[in-house]
């Protein structure tokens, strides 16, 4: 399970670290516009989308703790 978990982390770091997505911060057409930007009002979609994340990451981590209890209980 550790090793999934582990594989899944990196697998999110690569993502986040690929060049396609580095390339997608800069070299915008107007990016000093969009820098100008306030994003105060979508604070409330910053909180809602970390919301979201974390109820999947609870249920996801429920799943795997079930399915443990499960293989264990198969075990013996």
């Amino acid at each position: 399970m550790k090793i999934l978990s582990f594989s899944l982390l990196a697998f999110a770091f690569l993502c986040v670290l690929s060049p396609d997505g580095l390339l997608a911060q800069s070299g915008l057409p107007g990016s000093e516009t969009i820098a100008g930007q306030n994003l105060r009002g979508y604070t409330h979609m910053f909180i809602a989308y970390a919301v979201a994340w974390v109820l999947i990451l609870g249920w996801v981590v429920s799943i795997a703790r079930r399915l443990g209890r499960i293989e264990e209980a198969l075990k013996e």
